[in-house]
């Protein structure tokens, strides 16, 4: 993704992450707990845990049944992350007594719905960016500024395609049954690997040694060293991949959407606020589609933020668009050799697919400077990441810098 909606404003540069302080991130409830019902909600702020380890741990130290908590949203391991959890069993007395490394219990009020995956309203950041140009201040409150107005391009960006930056490869290849090469991009090609004992077992995979390949894969790397290990024994390609947990097929299968999709926010960059003949405008509120039949009569709402152009997460359910907006949506399935028929996949994989919109409104910006570091406050509704903004301010990629 080279491209920037603000290509002409310059970057600051800079460096994200030198410290799990440098990146702040509070969510937005989407509904406050009614202080009844079964279900404990807990205010919690963690530092140096993923989401999922932080529940296990609550579980294990509060003696509460796992799979009967509730998140609504994963958060950063390297950050310092505001979430709130649900819990069942469990007296707010323990819960705020609870003393855990990286774990405050800031408030614990209880609610009569377990909390679901997306209930928040989206997300609040602060971001320091250090080592940035010296005019930075100025600089990124000019690129804030036509953010605030245009609208913030929604991609997912580089964090979707894992460490070697081809899970969408994986999943390619999976939605076209090519499952030789779905397995020869988990394992990695060696000229990109920088691990010099992954390097080595992905020589060695590439000879047909799946044995020798095995023996010296680095610690830490399970599923690649069970895939090794049956295809050691002779099982087919097929087999050994759907031998992978399923929830890590389907994340291969989610970055080959994300991908697709990021394809058509690049291919639409010029003009991201502008709605086209045959677009489904989602609409922010509420994230109903609708055709646009007549853009012009319509462009008023775009402009307001109300509404903005939309592209698939292809699936085999996904309405597309008609007319010059449907063009472009089915021209890349036909570039990818796939229809939508193609994400009808078996074993519970099936792809629906969904529409996302092409931006995302920025709000609660707020800039300055401590030192040589540019501090950083925005809010994003659900969904969208914090990287999308910051490519725009530092034009470069956030993740390679942190």
């Amino acid at each position: 993704m080279a491209d920037y909606l603000t290509k002409n404003f310059p970057g600051i540069g800079g460096t994200l992450k030198e410290c799990p302080e440098d990146f702040r991130v509070e969510e937005i409830p989407l509904y406050q707990p009614c202080d009844e019902g079964e279900h404990l909600y807990l205010d919690i702020e963690k530092t140096g845990l993923t989401t999922l380890d932080l529940l296990d741990r609550l579980a294990r130290s509060l003696g509460a049944n796992r799979r009967e908590m509730g998140y609504a949203g994963l958060k950063d391991t390297r950050a310092v992350a505001r979430q709130t959890v649900s819990v069942t069993g469990i007296r707010p007395e323990q819960a705020l007594a609870l003393n855990l490394d990286g774990v405050k219990v800031l408030s614990a009020r209880y609610h009569r719905n377990k909390l679901r995956t997306g209930h928040l309203a989206g997300n609040r950041f602060i971001i320091r960016l250090r080592q940035v140009a010296p005019d930075a201040l100025d600089r990124a409150r000019d690129i804030l500024h036509v953010l605030s107005i245009t609208g913030v391009p929604n991609f997912f960006g580089e964090q979707r395609y894992g460490i070697l930056g081809n899970n969408h490869l994986v999943g390619k290849a999976i939605v076209a049954k090519n499952f030789r090469t779905a397995i020869d991009h988990i394992i990695g090609d060696p000229n990109i690997i920088s691990n010099p004992d992954w390097q080595n077992a992905a020589e060695a995979y590439g000879q047909g040694d799946f044995n020798r390949a095995r023996q010296l894969l680095p610690r830490g790397m399970g599923n690649e060293a069970r895939l090794l290990s049956q295809l050691a024994r002779g099982i087919s390609f097929e087999k050994a991949l759907f031998g992978l947990p399923h929830k890590l097929l389907r994340l291969y299968l989610s970055a080959y959407q994300s991908f697709l999709f990021d394809r058509i926010v690049t291919m639409r960059l010029d003009s991201l606020e502008t709605l086209w003949s045959g677009d489904l405008a989602y609409r922010h509120d509420n994230g109903a589609c609708f055709l646009v039949e007549k853009p012009k009569q319509e462009q008023p709402r775009a402009d307001r933020m109300e509404i903005s152009p939309s592209a698939p997460l292809y699936g085999f359910k996904v309405t597309l668009a008609q007319s010059q907006a449907g063009l472009l949506e089915t021209s890349l399935l036909d570039k990818e050799g796939l229809c939508r028929d193609s994400f009808r996949l078996t074993r519970g994989l099936g792809l629906e697919g969904a529409r996302r919109p092409l931006r995302i409104p920025l709000g609660e910006i707020a800039t300055s400077m401590e030192g040589d570091a540019l501090q950083l406050a925005f809010s994003l509704p659900r969904g969208s990441y914090a990287t999308s903004v910051l490519r725009e301010i530092m034009k470069t990629d956030p993740l390679k810098n942190s």
